[in-house]
């Protein structure tokens, strides 16, 4: 049974993904645990794990203090663990392989079309892999300049070189990990840090297919070449519309529902909504005290933290195509059409059934951990209340970060679970599935058909 699992994991797509990013948690763990890497007290195997892991699968929920309790070497640790999750661990792997001019198998180069590119999409994949990682380093080196330079020119010193390049990757990867105590809240009077940080998570969450599209036009534009426009495809417009209407819809509704007592004037609470509806697709970072938010607020925030960021990004969540498709299916379910339309094309059956069953294994996994926590947690004890242990599900399973302040006191059974949680998130629950669950062959009968009443 063992032996037939781990052949399962090692030569199917979705096997080798979670193979890879379990062993890059496992080593980040075991570097974790280095005397070297604590600045403190030493860090328990569960904690090790529980930061590993959320490196790993971006998510930014600490257990203990990143900037306090790790050493810079564990800091450099958890910043290399973020990076590789981030872009994923097969990239680097196939791109290593590709320098010692070694072929790349087939299940790598399908896992990789799967995470990063669309179906469609057609090219070398070293060529791809290539401008990949071109893209990260000018992107993340473009916001550490920027951030760098926010902490110097507005107000005192507040960090060195190191703390740029960390906030820039953190950001990038949408990973929440901050080398500040208090996350982004001591940096939010700078507008310089501020934008940068919002644009570099929400360039990190688009995906890379859309970004090489947008670079396309650009370099179209700027060489004036002639000839007719170039269309969009459908994955970017959906991309591009969703990620505009979520932030901007996010930020209303929490100017609405209101922030905290800190955000005094109009310019600073539409600032720090709008900061907070980017991050909460998730990257992670707060500028308000997210324990100290309404209820209301908490409310707005879980949606855009299970919806997340967009197919081969470094975000989380169901993914934005998803949502837009499983909309889309309930419309066409609700006038009688037969055909599901997203911006005047039809969508294929499969990229129908496929959102259904993305989105009704996160609604139900995120169910059922709201249950585990509640039970591990004892709510109603200690303090904590039920819209607590619901937004630290959702923000787990998207791999978003945000916390109102219960994750160090989290009991050992619901560390494990969100734990998991992260992981399940991070991969998708469909994925773990895929390649957990065997294949079925077609069967040799059908049964009975009957009809059951519905509503």
């Amino acid at each position: 049974m063992a032996a037939r699992l781990l052949k399962r994991l090692l030569y199917r797509p979705e096997g080798l993904l979670v193979t890879t990013f379990a062993g890059l948690i496992v080593v980040g763990t075991v570097a974790l645990r280095l005397p070297t890497s604590h600045a403190g007290e030493t860090i328990g195997v569960l904690d090790a794990l529980f930061t590993a892991t959320s490196a790993v699968c971006v998510t930014g929920l600490i257990t203990h203090d990143t900037a306090t309790e790790f050493s810079r070497a564990g800091q450099v640790v958890i910043l290399v663990l973020i990076q590789l999750g981030g872009l994923g661990l097969m990239t680097f792997g196939a791109l290593a392989f590709q320098l010692f001019r070694r072929r790349v198998s087939f299940q790598s180069h399908a896992a990789m079309q799967d995470v990063f590119f669309q179906g469609e999409m057609r090219g070398s994949l070293r060529a791809a892999l290539g401008q990949i990682v071109l893209f990260t380093v000018l992107i993340e080196a473009a916001g550490a300049v920027l951030l760098y330079a926010g902490m110097h020119v507005d107000g005192p010193p507040r960090g060195d070189a190191f703390c740029a390049v960390f906030l820039s990757i953190s950001a990038y990867c949408n990973a929440g990990f901050s080398v500040y105590s208090d996350s982004a809240m001591g940096l939010r009077d700078s507008n310089l840090i501020m934008w940068t940080l919002m644009a570099l998570i929400v360039l990190g969450g688009l995906g890379f297919a859309v970004l090489f599209e947008i670079r396309q036009r650009l370099w179209r534009r700027l060489r004036r070449q002639r000839g007719g426009p170039v269309m969009w495809t459908l994955h970017a417009r959906v991309v591009l519309a969703a990620s505009f209407a979520l932030v901007v819809g996010g930020a209303v509704l929490l100017l609405v529902t209101g922030l905290t007592e800190g955000e005094t004037t109009l310019s600073s609470r539409v600032l720090n909504a709008l900061f907070q509806s980017v991050t909460a697709r998730t990257a992670g970072f707060n500028t308000v005290d997210i324990g100290a938010l309404p209820v209301a607020s908490l409310l707005v925030l879980i949606p855009l933290m299970f919806i997340g960021g967009s197919p081969g990004s470094c975000a989380g969540g169901i993914k934005t195509t998803s949502i837009c498709v499983w909309l889309a299916r309930v419309r066409a379910r609700l006038t009688g059409q037969r055909d599901v339309t997203l911006g005047q094309r039809r969508i294929p059956q499969d990229v129908v059934r496929r959102a259904a069953l993305v989105f009704a294994l996160a609604a139900l996994w995120n169910l059922v951990g709201v249950g585990v926590l509640t039970m591990s947690e004892h709510v109603g004890h200690h303090d904590l209340r039920l819209e607590q242990v619901i937004f630290e599900q959702v923000s787990a399973f998207g791999t978003v970060g945000l916390s109102t302040g219960i994750t160090p006191s989290l009991s050992v059974v619901g560390k494990i679970w969100i734990i998991l949680s992260m992981f399940a998130g991070r991969l998708g629950p469909l994925t773990i599935a895929l390649a957990v669950l065997q294949e079925q062959s077609a069967p040799v009968f059908r049964y009975p058909e009957e009809r059951v009443m519905i509503g």
